[in-house]
């Protein structure tokens, strides 16, 4: 059951996300587009209480309830990011906004927006490890090593993340030289 909740959780993201950008930029109804993306973060709170609840019942705790915690926390540190990202292409396709600027792509100003882009990561790792950690506490004494593989799992992504992101300050990937013109 939780798994199809994430399942229903993600595609209820994308279609309301997509829905509200519709709106605002199809139809004009600013307002209309914001208590849609509002809704949003409702999402998560659902998927919260129903895992908590699973658990409630006494289900075991699996892999399920594992990956309910990181989409959690997955979506709370990037889903803000996410909409504000695809809100700027959709206006410069919809409406005719100036082109959305894209990441740098050499030197120290690449290594901080990977940088930043890793402390998302710390973030949503961080969210889903508390989860995993109040799950665990929640269920007492008894099997919970999965909902422990969930939190090596989110600790694992974010020191591969961090790996990545370092690689881009300690050898940044240099702006090759501007063609020399030659003048006939």
């Amino acid at each position: 059951m939780v798994v199809g909740l994430v399942i229903a959780c993600e595609v209820a993201f994308w279609v309301l996300l997509a829905a509200g950008l519709a709106v605002r930029y199809l139809l004009k109804w600013r307002r209309t587009s914001v208590a849609l993306l509002l809704c949003e973060p409702l999402l998560e709170l659902v998927l919260f209480a129903v895992t908590a609840e699973d658990l409630r019942n006494g289900a075991k705790p699996s892999w399920e309830h594992g990956l309910a915690a990181l989409y959690i926390g997955y979506t709370v540190a990037y889903g803000h990011y996410t909409i504000r990202w695809l809100d700027g292409h959709a206006s410069h396709r919809l409406a005719g906004g100036p082109r959305p600027p894209g990441p740098p792509r050499y030197g120290l100003p690449r290594a901080r927006h990977e940088a930043a882009l890793w402390l998302r990561t710390l973030l949503a790792a961080a969210i889903a490890c508390a989860l995993l950690q109040a799950a665990i506490w929640y269920v007492g004494p008894g099997d919970t090593s999965s909902l422990r593989a969930f939190q090596w799992a989110a600790l694992r992504a974010l020191a591969i993340h961090g790996l990545i992101a370092l690689t881009y300050l300690l050898w940044p990937k240099k702006q090759p030289p501007a063609p020399r013109r030659t003048v006939p």
